[in-house]
């Protein structure tokens, strides 16, 4: 595959930086053998509890559709606008406007969410297959627009100009209504998994966090069971917020909180910071990609703990429609990047290809899955390896509906 110039500084700046960002003990790890130990104990004990996990629920795929993209800023941009507002035909439209960009056969997917402010909207987006971000449309989720109707219709944006930019308006056309499809049981139940381990009813963080910092002290395994809690307690109160791309604070709260976690045996809360620190979850002022390479994802820590790891990053890649309230989602990018570092890269790299090839499975996840690999690929270390999987993707991605086979150029 084809990598940009972005990504070759990227992989460049991989070279030059140390083996780890964080101490490790003599077992190799971040967390000490004593650690470990109560790690092992935890998932032991917990075992019965995820054999009992709600394994057969029905989840759906994220509603998605294949529409047009559409840019403007000549002509009359308002009464494009009010064209839209009144139901323009797509191809009426091309016709009316001959200088408007056209891209052509776009999957499209919609989610709802809240944003800072607690407005309810909806994101119209282009799931984008060149390399770069895709096209986002958000609008106010007014008289349920989320439920409504979509065939035929318009969702656009509208910029009025000023003194450095000219008016425009950026705008989906969708020809077929928005649909989900039920995720085949295979996968469904790798979702269920990920939510059983990683436990939805509970949080890393309390409510009402106060900026700030949290100190650990060297005499903290000495502390007694209470001092630890409490501890732990005043950490997950703490928000830290990196200050810019080398702030390592954010990552270091989080092993702190990982560490205690442990210690005072709270597997809900030691797990979701220890994926925070895979999938580089944390609030920065700014973050350069140069920064991004030293930040390793420590997949070796939980390899040897009694879980499956496979299932459980599995389950976090893939997305759902109704997803458990506080389902944890992984990073794609930094979750191929934990798979290429995996002990276990060969069942990895079937399942990610079983996803792009089933063709049960929605497009959004089966794309999801070609990033997946992708990611993976571009982070191994062998040459070899990755000229030979680059063949076995070409492969896979011959399986995917057509207008996702051009846009990839396969």
């Amino acid at each position: 595959m084809k990598r940009s110039l972005l990504s070759l500084l990227v992989l460049a700046t991989l070279s030059t930086h140390g083996q780890t960002e964080f101490a490790t003990y003599e077992n190799g790890l971040i967390y000490s053998t004593a650690t470990m130990t109560k790690l092992e104990r935890i998932v032991d004990s917990l075992n019965l509890k995820y054999k009992n996990c709600e394994m057969n629920k029905v989840y759906y795929s994220v509603p998605q559709t294949v529409g047009q993209l559409i840019e403007l800023d000549s002509m009359d941009i308002k009464q494009a606008k009010r064209d839209m507002d009144n139901h323009i035909s797509y191809d009426d439209f091309v016709k009316k406007y001959p200088s408007v960009k056209i891209k052509k056969d776009v999957l499209v997917v919609k989610f709802r969410f809240k944003n800072y402010a607690g407005k309810d909207l909806v994101e119209y987006g282009e799931v984008n297959l060149d390399g770069h971000s895709g096209s986002r449309i958000n609008k106010e989720n007014v008289k349920d627009i989320y439920h409504q109707p979509m065939a035929g219709n318009w969702v656009y944006e509208y910029w009025e100009g000023g003194q450095y930019t000219s008016e425009s308006i950026k705008a989906f056309y969708f020809p077929q209504e928005f649909t989900t499809k039920i995720i085949v049981n295979k996968y469904a139940r790798q979702i269920g998994y990920a939510d059983c381990l990683v436990d939805t009813a509970s949080t890393k963080f309390k409510k009402d966090l106060k900026a700030g910092w949290v100190d650990l002290p060297a005499n903290w395994e000495t502390l007694n069971a209470a001092a630890q809690k409490h501890l732990l307690d005043k950490m997950r109160g703490t928000k830290v917020v990196g200050g810019c791309s080398q702030d390592s604070r954010p990552r270091e709260h989080a092993i702190n909180i990982a560490i205690l976690s442990a210690a005072t045996t709270n597997w809900e809360v030691f797990l979701k910071a220890h994926l925070d620190i895979m999938n580089d979850c944390f609030d920065r002022m700014s973050d350069g990609s140069y920064a991004q390479a030293g930040r390793k994802t420590y997949i070796r820590e939980l390899e040897k703990l009694d879980i499956n790891v496979t299932d459980l990053l599995i389950g976090i890649s893939l997305r759902v429609e109704n997803a458990s309230d506080n389902h944890y989602y992984g990073s794609i990018s930094r979750l191929g990047r934990a798979i290429s570092e995996s002990a276990n890269k060969a069942e990895f790299e079937q399942q990610m290809l079983d996803i792009i090839e089933n063709t049960q499975l929605d497009d959004y996840n089966r794309v999801l899955g070609y990033y997946l690999f992708d990611s993976y690929n571009y982070n191994l270390e062998s040459k070899p390896e990755q000229k030979k999987n680059d063949e076995r993707l070409k492969k896979s991605l011959q399986t995917l509906p057509v207008y996702l086979r051009n846009k990839i150029g396969v």
